[in-house]
C-alpha cells in the first residue's frame, strides 16, 4: 500500500466523508428525479405534439441513449483528466439541458435535449461512486457507496409525487416539472467548487505533490478539531510486489484495451454480466408489469397508491443492502438480492388479488433496487485505480444495453409464451447473473483498494506492459 493510500485508510470517519456522501447523494437524487419523471411527462407531450407510437418510443428512449454514451465516455475520460473535472462538467450539461427541455415547443428539440440531459446524468453517475470509494476507508466503503446510490430512490419517489400532483393537474405542469428537475442541482454546482480531486487518481498519474497537498489539507482539518491521527503504517507488506509494478494511468485507448487484457478480462466479463443481468431484469419487470397485469384484468398497477408503494419500497431496499455490504460482503449482497428479486417476481406472476400484487410488487422493488446498491459499491472496487472509471463506465453502458433490449425482447416473448414465459425468462437471467457474481467474483469486503489490486493482479502481466505493447504496435 502506498503512502497516499495508507494516509487515507487511517482517517477516522468524519464530517469530511459525510459531506462527500451528501453531495454525491444529492447528485444521484436529482439524476433519479430527472430520469424517472419522463414517465409522467411522456403521455402529456405525446398528446400535445400528436406523436405516433414510433415517435413516442423514440422520446421514451432518449434518456437511455444519452446515458449510454455519457457513462462510457465519462468513465474513459475521468481516468485520463480526473474525477472532479468530469463531475463538474457533466453536472453542468445535465442542469442546462434539463431546464431547457421544459421550454421547447416541438418534440424534436425535446428529444435532443433529453438525450443531452441523459448524457450528463450518465456521465455524472458513473464517476460519483468511484470518486467516493477512493476517499472512504475500507471499513466504511461498502456502506457509503451503497448508501450513495440509495439517494436515487428519493428522486424516484419525488417524481411520482410531482407526476400526480403537478403534471396531471396543471396545463403546463409538464414544463414546470421538467425545469424543476434542474433547479436544485444549481446548489451542487456551488458545493462542488470545494470538492478535492481524488488523491488515489493523482497518484496513479504520478502527480504526487498534488495528492500530498490534498491529503494534508484533510488531515489539518482533523488536527484543528484536536484529533490525533494514528501513525502511517508500513506501506508494503512482506512478500508483496514492488509498488513500481502497480498499474500507471495511460491514455483513453490504452485504458480501454487494458480492460480486456489477460490481467483484467475476467474481472471485466464478470462486471459486464452483473450489470447486464440486473438492468435487464429490472427494466423487464418495471416496464411491462403494469400492462401485463392489466391484460390479466388487474388494474391496481395503474393506481397512485401502487406507484407510491413501489417507489417507497426502494428506500429500505437500497439502505438495507448498503448496511449488509459490510456485514455479508458485496458478492453475497448482489447475488442474494438478485435471487430474492427473482423469487418476488415469481410470486408476482402467480398473484391474483390486489393485496398479493401489492406485497409482491413492493418486495420486487425492494430487492431489485437493493441489488443495485451492491452493484454500485462492488464495481469500483474490482478495477485498479488507473482504469477504475473506465471499468465502471463500460460496465454501466453495457448494462444499458440490457435495459434497452429487455422491453423489446419481452414484447416478442409475451405473445409466444404468455405471462409466465416473461417472468421465467427474466428470472433465469437473474439466476445466471447471481451465480456468476457469487462463484466467480472477487471478494472485496474489508480490503483496501490497493490490497485488492495487489492480491488479485500480482501474478499477472502489468498494465504498463500492455500499454507499451499497444503504443509499439498501434
Amino acid at each position: 500500500m502506498s503512502i497516499i493510500a495508507a494516509r487515507l485508510e487511517r482517517l477516522p470517519l468524519s464530517g469530511f466523508h459525510r459531506k462527500l456522501l451528501i453531495i454525491g447523494g444529492l447528485g444521484y437524487l436529482f439524476d433519479g428525479l430527472d430520469s424517472s419523471s419522463l414517465a409522467f411527462l411522456l403521455p402529456i407531450v405525446s398528446k400535445l405534439w400528436h406523436l405516433s407510437s414510433a415517435q413516442t418510443g423514440l422520446v421514451a428512449s432518449s434518456t437511455y441513449i444519452g446515458y449510454f454514451f455519457g457513462a462510457f465516455l465519462s468513465g474513459v475520460t475521468a481516468d485520463v483528466i480526473g474525477r472532479r473535472r468530469i463531475m463538474m462538467s457533466a453536472l453542468s450539461i445535465y442542469c442546462v439541458a434539463s431546464f431547457a427541455s421544459g421550454l421547447v415547443d416541438n418534440w424534436h428539440a425535446f428529444f435532443a435535449l433529453r438525450v443531452v440531459s441523459g448524457f450528463g446524468s450518465g456521465a455524472e453517475a458513473v464517476v460519483i461512486a468511484p470518486f467516493l470509494a477512493e476517499f472512504v476507508p475500507r471499513r466504511y466503503r461498502g456502506v457509503f457507496c451503497g448508501a450513495l446510490v440509495g439517494f436515487m430512490s428519493f428522486g424516484y419517489l419525488t417524481s411520482s409525487v410531482l407526476g400526480f400532483a403537478v403534471v396531471r393537474n396543471f396545463a403546463e405542469g409538464w414544463r414546470h416539472v421538467a425545469m424543476l428537475t434542474a433547479v436544485p442541482v444549481v446548489m451542487l454546482l456551488w458545493w462542488r467548487r470545494s470538492l478535492p480531486e481524488s488523491p488515489r487518481w493523482l497518484e496513479s498519474r504520478g502527480r504526487m505533490r498534488e495528492a500530498d497537498e490534498i491529503i494534508t489539507s484533510v488531515e489539518d482539518g482533523y488536527i484543528k478539531r484536536g484529533m490525533t491521527l494514528a501513525p502511517v503504517r508500513s506501506m508494503v507488506p512482506d512478500g508483496a510486489p514492488s509498488p513500481r509494478r502497480r498499474a500507471r494511468g495511460g491514455g483513453a485507448l490504452s485504458n480501454i484495451a487494458a480492460l480486456w487484457s489477460t490481467q483484467l478480462a475476467g474481472v471485466t466479463a464478470i462486471s459486464w454480466a452483473m450489470w447486464f443481468s440486473v438492468a435487464f431484469a429490472y427494466y423487464s419487470f418495471f416496464s411491462w408489469i403494469p400492462s401485463l397485469l392489466v391484460k390479466q384484468g388487474l388494474t391496481i398497477t395503474q393506481s397512485f397508491g401502487y406507484s407510491i408503494a413501489i417507489y417507497a419500497s426502494q428506500i429500505p431496499g437500497y439502505f438495507s443492502a448498503a448496511y449488509l455490504n459490510e456485514r455479508l460482503g458485496r458478492k453475497a449482497v448482489v447475488s442474494s438480492y438478485m435471487l430474492l428479486g427473482a423469487a418476488a417476481a415469481i410470486c408476482l406472476a402467480f398473484s391474483r388479488t390486489e393485496l398479493a400484487i401489492m406485497a409482491a410488487g413492493m418486495s420486487l422493488s425492494f430487492f431489485m433496487n437493493g441489488a443495485f446498491a451492491g452493484v454500485y459499491a462492488y464495481t469500483p472496487e474490482i478495477f485498479p485505480t488507473a482504469v477504475r472509471t473506465t471499468g465502471v463506465g463500460s460496465s454501466s453502458s453495457f448494462g444499458r444495453i440490457g435495459s434497452v433490449s429487455a422491453p423489446i425482447l419481452v414484447g416478442f416473448v409475451y405473445p409466444a409464451f404468455g405471462f409466465i414465459g416473461v417472468f421465467g425468462m427474466t428470472t433465469a437471467v437473474l439466476v445466471v447473473g447471481a451465480s456468476i457474481v457469487f462463484f466467480l467474483g472477487l471478494e472485496t469486503r474489508n480490503r483496501s483498494l490497493e490490497d485488492i489490486e495487489r492480491q488479485e493482479l500480482a501474478a499477472r502481466p502489468d498494465l504498463d506492459d500492455l500499454r507499451a505493447s499497444t503504443r509499439i504496435h498501434g
